[in-house]
């Protein structure tokens, strides 16, 4: 038999035993799906002795952050990514997006969606043998896929009430890399700002694949609330209205900036314990 025959048989069969597990539910019921986030404890402003934000930029490219990105499109048990999970609040309304440079503005989902690729484009078209053309107007949809960073807007702060330096995750900006179709040319946009607390609770209801064992997967609250992420450091509170690295640093100053905040950070936690 063809081998080309063959690897299409091993193929199908492959798929067709997944889309299989992923039909007929699970052995178990799972707590995930009517969990609720867990509140933060009361924090008086006497408590915080010191605090300091920072942007901190998480690139779902890397392996780590893959539980971010996929699926790409939504499952039959249901999973679905964060982008899928926030576009959804806001299309339902559940959620304001706030503008990516100016967030005393508030921006609807057609925007969103526009900016994601969607928009009318004319194109020419042939209509017979002698070259002749005509104007053609097509849609393109909008591609969530192409959003592959997030900007997460924390602050740090110790509390001497618990001896403790914790951190808190103010808000949540997605950034949009796509192709312009007339320059080819590929795009970076941030599309918009969102409280993470408007999130939480339909977070803590949406389960994220956990690599190796099926039975210890997490909702994307928990992932966030336990750093289950790699990011970088983008930018820090600061005299000059809280710019980012790269605006006053290029190329590899900007990695070595990042980690000289990164490691003021660590040695700020590790001073307040050494004697």
């Amino acid at each position: 038999m063809n081998k080309r025959i063959i690897l299409g048989i091993i193929v199908v069969s492959f798929t067709a035993g997944l889309a299989c597990g992923q039909t007929f539910g699970d052995i178990y019921e799972k707590s995930i799906p009517n969990a609720k986030k867990i509140d933060y404890s009361f924090l008086r402003e006497a408590e915080v002795i010191w605090s300091k934000r920072f942007y901190r930029m998480i690139d779902l490219r890397e392996k780590v952050n893959h539980s971010l990105y996929y699926p790409t499109d939504k499952t039959n048990d249901g999973r679905q990514n964060l982008i899928s999970i926030l576009l959804d609040e806001i299309k339902s309304g559940n959620v304001t997006p706030f503008d990516a440079f100016d967030t005393s503005i508030s921006k609807t989902y057609e925007d969103i969606e526009t900016q994601m690729g969607a928009r009318e484009r004319t194109i020419q078209i042939p209509i017979d043998a002698f070259g002749n053309t005509k104007d053609s107007t097509i849609m393109d949809e909008a591609n969530p896929n192409e959003v592959k960073q997030y900007m997460l807007y924390e602050e740090w702060y110790f509390d001497k009430k618990l001896s403790k330096l914790d951190v808190r995750i103010i808000a949540i900006c997605p950034y949009w890399l796509g192709m312009d179709p007339q320059t080819g040319q590929t795009q970076r946009i941030p599309l918009f700002w969102i409280k993470f607390d408007d999130i939480r609770n339909v977070l803590a209801t949406k389960e994220v694949f956990m690599t190796n064992n099926d039975a210890q997967r997490i909702s994307f609250d928990d992932l966030f609330m336990q750093r289950r992420f790699s990011s970088i450091i983008f930018g820090e509170s600061n005299v000059f209205n809280d710019r980012y690295i790269n605006e006053y640093t290029v190329g590899k100053s900007s990695l070595f900036e990042a980690d000289r905040i990164k490691m003021e950070l660590f040695d700020f936690e590790h001073d307040l314990w050494e004697y």
